[in-house]
This record gives C-alpha cells, structure tokens and sequence, in this order.
C-alpha cells in the first residue's frame, strides 16, 4: 500500500512539516514564509502597495465620565441647543439621569429587595417645537447606544412596510453589533401618533399600520427577549436572530397629536356658562396641551396597553414670537450662525438687520411652522445673497427689510 504524498513547497523546498502551511497554486505547493518574502520583494520594487492597518475605532468615554452627569447638568447641556421646553428638558434629564443610574447599579432580586424598573416616557407637542431636536442633542451627549426611528413606516408583521422588531435592528447598529451595549442604548420613536387607532371604536377589519402597530410594541416597551433580524428587512423562518432583551431599554415616544386640544378642551369643559365659569377662566386656552393626561390619549387613539407602557407624560409649549427669535441667533447652531458660517467661509461677512429677524419670525407665526419652518424662509431670504456672493468682489453682504419682504 502506498504511503500518503508529502508535499513540498516548489520555491524553497521544505516539506508540509517544516512549515505553518502550505498554499497550493497552479505550479503545485508554495509555503508561507516564501509569500511573505514575494510580498516584500514585490513592496519594495513599488508593485504592490504596503498593507492597510484598520483605524482603531476611538475609544468609548469612561464609565466615571458617566457619573458626573446629574439631571441639572444635562439640562445646562438642553439649553445649548433648545430654547424654551424647561418642563420637557427637567422630564428627559430625569429619566436619562435615571436610566444611567440603573444601568451602573443593575440591581436585581438578587442583591436587593428593591428593583429598579424604567419609566419610558411620551412627549407631545405640535410641531416645529423641538422634540426630535431634543432628542439629537441628547444623543450628543450619551456614551449609550442611541438611535431615532420613524413610526410612520411600521406595519403589523406580515404586510408591506417594516416590523417593529427593525427599531431595534437600527439599535444594534449603532452599537456595533455588540448585543451588550444595545441592551443599554436608548430609542426615540417619532411620529408615535401616526399609529394611533384610526376610531375609538375596535373595527372587524385589521388596522395593519394602527394599532396592530401599537399591539407588536407592547413586548418591546415592557420588556421581553425579543428576536431581530441582525440585518433589519423583513423576517423569514431560515434567518439567523439576535436575541436581544429590551428590560432596560429605555423608550421616548414623541408626536404632535394633532386635534388633541379639542379632546382636551371638552374633558375641561372650558365653554362653560355660569356661576363656575370665573373657575374655567383661569384655564390657559392657548396652550391646552399643558392639562394632556392618559385619557385623552385614550380618546386620540392609542390603546391603554402602551399608555400604561409610557407613565411619564410630558408635553411641548408652542413657540412664541419671542422663542422664535432666540432660536433664531442664540443655539450653538442658531440659522444666523449657520448662514453666517457660510459666508465666511466664502470670505465675506453677512450683516443681518435687526427688523428682517422680526419679519421672519412673525412670519413663521402667521404660517403656524414652528421652528422647522424658519429654514424655509430664510432660505428665501438669503438665496439671492448666497447665489452672488462666491463670484462677487463685495466683501459685506447686509441684509435690509425691503430686500427681506422682496425674497418672502
């Protein structure tokens, strides 16, 4: 019986024991220490290129930087970015400040009688008034995986759209795929009231996009193993899930709920006639959205299920003229700030007078957009301007109100 071959490397000579391994080419067998030699020769005539190290990914802030958070520091931290909202930002730096908390103690039964259990949180608030701004800044500050994701695409498991398991497909991918660090992170859902029951009534035909929507996020809000697709898409049997428990996931739904104030208006019965009448007057009818409680989620749409999943209610004032204007030139990232940038980085300077600031906030009142709708308008403003300017000698660019009412 014939002994089995041993191989030998075509270069060197040396047989399959004298070397790590033996790579088999067209000619027969090359070893390995003869292509690290090749690859040399071949670097230093200039044929091939030197071997690319992968960037270290940058290193995450230390726990104890952590730690020095407090709910007044995140705060501080809100007002660099968002004007007004001091009710929501104390809401969200308590519960940031609480879920860091939970997350280095990780109490459990174990080591104590008392268990930690989150609070998600609901914020209202018409729109344009910042709350998936407060959100990005937030998200600016966190050393926890952290993401935003869109209601308005999510549809019960089985029909056209997305499960609401990919929220969590986006968590992971913002945690690099490490399940650990995703079971930490934060979400912020938006658009929560597009998934609002389209009638108060439960109907016989299936509310794909309403509350069956609310029905699958139930497990996740609460708290449960849930199986993700690693990629996100739709689910199929022969996938490979990743199990991921949303315990301490901690969850901010926000919406505008649009037509809520009406809801609201007839549970404080503010059109009242008579001798406890001088009582309803003292309620603010311009923003009846601060007197927002469960019931009146209730009646909008959202099954009492999530709501009881979201005991913290919080709500968003509308902007006035005045935080308008502070939006307008105060944040780090304030409009004025923002086209003035530009500017200079074309080597000229933009003068903004004082009275085009007040056309354009009054005229985002008249318009009812809120902050989103500043950018509109200035862009009108500013497009001229900023189509002269990089071809232009001029070195000042002053912005005048009867130029300001021309653009609007």
């Amino acid at each position: 019986m014939a002994g089995k071959k041993n191989h030998h490397c075509f270069c060197c000579g040396r047989d399959e024991s004298q070397v790590q391994f033996l790579l088999q080419v067209k000619e027969g067998f090359i070893c390995d220490t003869c292509v690290t030699g090749l690859y040399s020769y071949l670097q230093d005539a200039g044929v091939a290129s030197p071997a690319v190290k992968a960037k270290p990914k940058p290193a995450k802030p230390a726990a104890e930087s952590r730690k020095k958070l407090t709910p007044k520091a995140i705060h501080a931290y809100l007002d660099q970015y968002v004007i007004g909202q001091d009710r929501a930002k104390k809401v969200l730096s308590v519960a940031v400040y609480n879920h860091y908390k939970r997350l280095e103690n990780n109490l459990d039964a174990t080591d104590s009688q008392v268990e930690l259990e989150k609070s998600n949180i609901l914020l209202a608030g018409p729109t344009g008034t910042g709350k998936t701004l407060l959100a990005r800044s937030i998200a600016r500050l966190l050393d926890v995986p952290f993401t935003i994701v869109d209601a308005t695409v999510l549809t019960e498991a089985g029909y056209v759209g997305e499960d609401v398991e990919s929220i969590l497909s986006r968590l992971l991918e913002q945690a690099d795929y490490d399940v650990a660090r995703t079971e930490r992170g934060i979400v912020f859902i938006d658009e929560i009231d597009k998934v609002a029951r389209k009638s108060d009534n439960p109907s016989i035909t299936r509310d794909v996009s309403g509350e069956g929507v609310q029905q699958a996020m139930l497990k996740l809000l609460e708290g449960n193993v849930v199986n993700v697709p690693p990629k996100g898409g739709r689910k199929h049997p022969e996938q490979d899930f990743v199990h991921i428990n949303t315990e301490n996931i901690l969850f901010i739904c926000g919406g505008a709920f649009e037509g809520i104030e009406r809801r609201i208006a007839q549970r404080l019965n503010t059109q009242v006639i008579g001798f406890d009448s001088a009582a309803k007057q003292q309620v603010d009818k311009e923003n009846l959205l601060q007197y927002v409680s469960q019931e009146d989620f209730r009646a909008y749409g959202l099954i009492p299920e999530i709501i009881g999943r979201l005991p913290v209610i919080t709500h968003l004032d509308p902007l006035d003229e005045t935080a308008l204007k502070r939006i307008l030139v105060e944040p780090k990232n304030a409009l004025v700030k923002q086209y003035e940038k530009m500017f200079e980085m074309d080597g000229k300077k933009l003068v903004v007078e004082p009275e085009v600031l007040d056309l354009i906030v009054k005229t985002a009142v008249e318009k009812k957009v809120g902050a989103r709708g500043l950018r509109s308008i200035c862009e009108k403003i500013f497009t001229e301007a900023m189509y002269e300017a990089p071809s232009s000698q001029q070195p000042v660019y002053t912005v005048t109100l009867d130029f300001a009412r021309k653009a609007i």
